[in-house]
């Protein structure tokens, strides 16, 4: 049981380390590399949940809509609309062909928006 209890610190831990990476990102102008690490968070906090819901090691899956499934959150059309949204932060941050066009995308005002937006569901995922 200990075991899990240190699995779960990790990626609750993890997840706040990189939600504050992400905001000083935005603050940085760094606006893609925010966008992928607001998805490192969620996905962290999501495996966390996961360990601690079913006591087993967490899916190997960077899908975010699926690993709230898993740790039995309910969610609203607009969360898993939000989810589904951000898990293409994840595949745009990670591969080159994908970067630029991303890049372009990822505006302050853009970023702006899903940085509140996911700081507001992670503190919902957190409440619940």
């Amino acid at each position: 049981m200990q075991y899990i209890q240190k699995h779960i610190a990790f990626w609750k831990e993890s997840a706040e380390r990189n939600l504050k990476t992400a905001k000083d990102l935005y603050k940085t102008r760094h606006f893609d590399a925010c966008l992928f690490f607001c998805h490192l968070t969620l996905e962290k906090y999501l495996k966390a949940r996961v360990i601690q819901r079913t006591s087993t090691a967490a899916p190997f899956t960077h899908d975010l809509v699926v690993l709230a499934r898993v740790a039995h959150f309910t969610l609203t059309n607009e969360q898993e609309t939000l989810l589904r949204t951000v898990n293409s932060f994840n595949i745009s941050g990670r591969y080159d062909d994908y970067k630029l066009q991303f890049h372009k995308k990822a505006t302050q005002a853009y970023t702006k928006k899903y940085l509140g937006n996911i700081d507001a569901l992670y503190l919902w995922l957190r409440q619940h």
